[in-house]
């Protein structure tokens, strides 16, 4: 039987050029990101981190999160990105002391608190990776404009999962959306120049 779990609409499929920034009425000229031009509170939830402890609306005030969502057992994409994201933190924390890096598993059942932690440490020890079950999950995913889905027979099922980032500001406001580009012959992905280049930006307007 196929199981399948949609956890939210498609993001806003926007990628690159120049953007409005509300929070200071200009213009910004992104090469990979989309800045909302009315940036939103997300609503209430409560999450777990690697270590078991709550990860809330309060884990985000006055500090820079970046959230993308994947699983441990993903094959391709989650170690790319997280591989990609460990080289870029040094510069992104160079611009905010503050930024964190939030990784978000959409399969609960699988990948346990202990799964978590050994899974992240890999990568980087002071990255977050948080879930919770499907009730709690399934909303805060949607509200970040995520969408995953279990595609599979019984236990034996892969998860499809967005692969852009969502930033989100100390004011636990979801601010930007990072999306991956088309590269022949590889995975679509965000390109870390890009990446930090934008961050730079939208983090310099919001002060």
């Amino acid at each position: 039987m196929k199981i399948l779990i949609v956890a939210g609409l498609l993001l806003l499929a926007v990628a690159g050029g120049v953007t409005f920034n509300a929070m200071q009425g200009k213009t910004l000229d992104l090469a990979t990101s989309y800045v909302f031009e009315q940036p939103r509170t997300l609503a209430p939830f409560t999450l777990a981190d690697q270590y078991g402890n709550s990860f809330t609306n309060q884990s985000l005030q006055g500090k820079w999160s970046l959230f993308f969502i994947g699983y441990t057992a993903c094959p391709d994409v989650c170690p790319t990105t997280l591989n990609k994201l460990a080289a870029a933190y040094p510069k992104l924390q160079a611009i905010s002391d503050t930024f964190q890096i939030v990784f978000v598993s959409a399969d609960p059942e699988r990948d346990t608190q202990i799964k978590r932690l050994d899974y992240i440490n890999f990568f980087n020890k002071e990255f977050k990776a948080v879930s919770a079950d499907h009730k709690a999950l399934f909303p805060f995913s949607r509200d970040l404009g995520f969408v995953y889905a279990m595609v599979g027979e019984d236990s034996d099922y892969q998860v499809d999962h967005s692969a852009s980032y969502v930033l989100v500001s100390p004011r636990g406001e979801k601010t930007a959306v990072f999306k991956t580009k088309p590269t022949p012959g590889q995975l679509p992905q965000i390109i870390n120049s890009e990446l930090i280049s934008d961050v730079n930006k939208i983090v310099s307007a919001w002060r």
